[in-house]
């Protein structure tokens, strides 16, 4: 089965939209944002991904991003192969975690072998491609703004778990290793 939305240009900027299976709310807890913020700063230094701008919402990440040396598509599988992997093993061990055994269920799959496995991430990425400045400023935008519409902050820079902090004083805040954009365009004052 195809999706509407493919990575067409492998070095190109895209937006993209990493969503947890079933939408569940998998990163309300500390530890899981943690190992999406390794995995991508792993990424940075070890895969020549470029990271423009992130938010690690509840149950998805958006991510501004451009792959210098592999193409962004093998990047980003072995992103979610490995952050898939990590979170469900974390989710197993985590006796602390009250939703535990309902999580691992609903990301349970079996194949038609009768192998269990579980399907942490959904497929798709939904990636769109960034075609010139403007379009990137906008998803910069609607990336740092996820949060603020959601309600859980005032101001976008309050947000733990993005990148907008890091335009607003233009230089590095969060533990997210992240490229600005022309600063002297942002919006977040």
């Amino acid at each position: 089965m195809g999706y509407a939305y493919k990575i067409s240009d492998a070095g190109a900027v895209y937006f993209i939209t990493c969503t947890v299976n079933k939408w569940v709310d998998v990163f309300t807890r500390k530890d899981y944002c943690d190992i999406i913020i390794d995995s991508l700063n792993f990424c940075v230094e070890n895969k020549g991904l470029i990271i423009y701008g992130y938010v690690i919402m509840s149950n998805h990440l958006h991510l501004l991003v451009q792959a210098k040396e592999e193409g962004l598509s093998d990047v980003l599988r072995d992103f979610k192969k490995f952050t898939s992997g990590t979170i469900v093993r974390a989710i197993e061990i985590n006796m602390q975690e009250s939703r535990r055994d309902w999580m691992l269920w609903l990301f349970k799959e079996t194949d038609a072998e009768g192998k269990v496995a579980y399907q942490f991430w959904k497929p798709d990425n939904n990636p769109e491609l960034c075609y010139h400045l403007p379009f990137m400023w906008q998803k910069l935008n609607y990336i740092h703004y996820n949060p603020v519409r959601a309600g859980i902050v005032q101001k976008a820079e309050e947000y733990v778990y993005n990148s907008a902090a890091d335009y607003v004083f233009g230089k590095q805040v969060r533990r997210v290793k992240v490229a600005l954009l022309d600063v002297v365009q942002t919006t977040y004052c």
